[in-house]
């Protein structure tokens, strides 16, 4: 866990855990090791092993659709989710996981029906909505659902 005036977050591009002062997180901030932009303002595709690692190494919540390409609710949700990301973002990190190449993950979180947003924060799933959402709708029910007491 990092101290009270910063946080770790996991690129999106590398995968590497950077350690960030909270008053630099929204002025941009690039990883240290790839040099690429810490936010894009994009959900990340993550497969198994970088789910796990922003899971586990990010003190930001985490934001996953969890979507199928052959899913026509999915996507059409998908310019909303990307809108969404560029709302929420820096205070969270927005992924997308393809349930068809990471059938495992899909698995190990019970993913019935897609698409299904799910939120993470400190390593576990805390709320989780099935079905198609439009932009508006994707960031209040995020932001209600961090604003929940654990």
């Amino acid at each position: 866990m990092s101290s009270p005036d910063t946080l770790h977050l996991v690129c999106p591009h590398c995968h590497t855990t950077n350690r960030v002062a909270l008053q630099h997180l929204s002025s941009a901030p690039d990883c240290g090791k790839c040099h690429q932009p810490l936010f894009t303002g994009q959900p990340v595709a993550l497969d198994a092993a970088s789910f796990d690692r922003h899971l586990s190494r990010s003190d930001l919540p985490l934001l996953v659709d969890f979507w199928a390409p052959w899913c026509g609710p999915c996507r059409m949700m998908a310019p909303a989710f990307e809108a969404a990301a560029a709302q929420l973002e820096p205070q969270l990190r927005l992924a997308k996981v393809n349930t068809e190449d990471e059938q495992a993950l899909a698995a190990r979180y019970q993913i019935r029906s897609i698409p299904t947003l799910a939120l993470f924060w400190q390593g576990r799933e805390i709320a989780r909505q099935p079905g198609a959402m439009g932009q508006a709708d994707i960031v209040r029910w995020t932001r209600a659902a961090l604003a929940r007491p654990r």
